[in-house]
C-alpha cells in the first residue's frame, strides 16, 4: 500500500503544537519583562524590558527560592540512598516476598497526597518537625522513593548476572560489588530517578502547604501562592518569580535528557 506523505503539512502540524505549548511559557517571560508590573492590555512583545519585576523577586522570593532548592536536593539524596540499594537487593537476592513487596511500592503510589499530608501531620506535630526542612524532605520523599526502587530495578533486573559474579571472583565483597560495578552501570536509571524525585519535589505544593505555616520555612511554590494575594497588582514580579522558579528544572531536564531517555528504557529490553 502507497503511503501518501505531506512533510509540509507534517511540519506545519508540529510547529503549531510547538507554539501552542510554549505560549504560555512566552506569556510568562513577556509579563515578567513588562514595566508597570500589569497584565491588562499587555503588548505582545517587550519592546522596552524592565527587570524590576525579577530584583523585587529576587529579594522577596529569594529565600523562598533557597528552601526549596535544599528541600529538593535533600529529597534526592534521602530517596537514592535508600531507593538504589533496595532496589539492588530485590533483583540480588531473590527474595520470596520480594513481589509482595514490590505490590507495596505500587500501592503507595496511588495514595493520594492529601491522605499522606494529612497523617505526616499528625506525626510531625507529634516530634516536632512541623515547619522544618527536614519534615518537608522526608515528606516529598515518600514520593521519590517508591518512583526510584522502581525505575532502578528494572534497569538492574537487566544487567547480566556476570558482572557481580566477575566482581567477586576478584575478591569483591557484596558492598564492593554493590558501589564498584552495580552503580556505575545503573548510571542512567540513577540519574533518572534523581532528575523526577527533584521535580517532584521542586513542585510540590500539597506537602508545603499542609506541613509549613511560617515565613522561615516556605518552599517557593507556596511562595508564589500567597505573592498572589499580597502583589496581585504587580504580576511583573509573580511571573519573574515564576520564571526563576522554572529555571532549575528547565535546566536539569536539558542536561540530563539523554540519561534520562536511557534509563526510561534501560529495562525494557534484555
Amino acid at each position: 500500500m502507497n503511503t501518501v506523505r505531506h512533510p509540509k503539512l507534517n511540519t506545519a502540524m508540529g510547529l503549531v503544537i510547538i507554539i501552542v505549548l510554549l505560549f504560555p511559557i512566552y506569556w510568562m517571560v513577556n509579563a515578567s519583562l513588562q514595566p508597570g508590573g500589569a497584565t491588562v492590555d499587555t503588548a505582545w512583545l517587550p519592546l522596552n524590558p524592565d527587570l524590576s519585576g525579577y530584583r523585587t523577586a529576587l529579594d522577596e522570593q529569594g529565600g523562598n527560592l533557597m528552601t526549596s532548592l535544599m528541600v529538593a536536593l535533600g529529597s534526592v539524596v534521602l530517596s537514592l540512598v535508600i531507593a538504589v540499594p533496595a532496589a539492588y537487593a530485590l533483583v540480588q537476592f531473590r527474595l520470596r516476598w520480594a513481589d509482595y513487596l514490590l505490590f507495596a511500592v505500587l500501592i503507595s503510589q496511588m495514595i493520594p497526597g492529601i491522605v499522606i499530608a494529612n497523617a505526616l501531620y499528625n506525626v510531625y506535630a507529634e516530634i516536632g518537625l512541623l515547619n522544618s526542612i527536614p519534615g518537608l524532605i522526608l515528606a516529598d520523599s515518600t514520593s521519590g522513593i517508591p518512583f526510584a526502587i522502581l525505575i532502578c530495578r528494572a534497569l538492574m533486573g537487566s544487567l547480566p548476572p556476570a558482572l557481580v559474579e566477575a566482581a567477586h571472583v576478584d575478591g569483591a565483597g557484596p558492598v564492593r560489588a554493590f558501589l564498584s560495578v552495580v552503580v556505575p552501570v545503573s548510571r542512567n536509571a540513577i540519574i533518572t530517578s534523581g532528575l523526577f524525585t527533584f521535580l517532584f519535589t521542586w513542585s510540590d505544593f500539597l506537602f508545603a502547604l499542609t506541613l509549613t505555616t511560617t515565613e522561615e520555612v516556605r518552599p517557593v511554590t507556596l511562595g508564589i501562592y500567597n505573592y498572589l494575594g499580597a502583589y496581585v497588582n504587580d504580576w511583573s514580579s509573580v511571573m519573574a518569580t515564576a520564571v526563576l522558579a522554572s529555571l532549575p528544572a528547565l535546566v536539569l531536564l536539558v542536561v540530563a535528557q539523554k540519561y534520562v531517555a536511557a534509563g526510561a528504557t534501560g529495562g525494557a529490553v534484555k
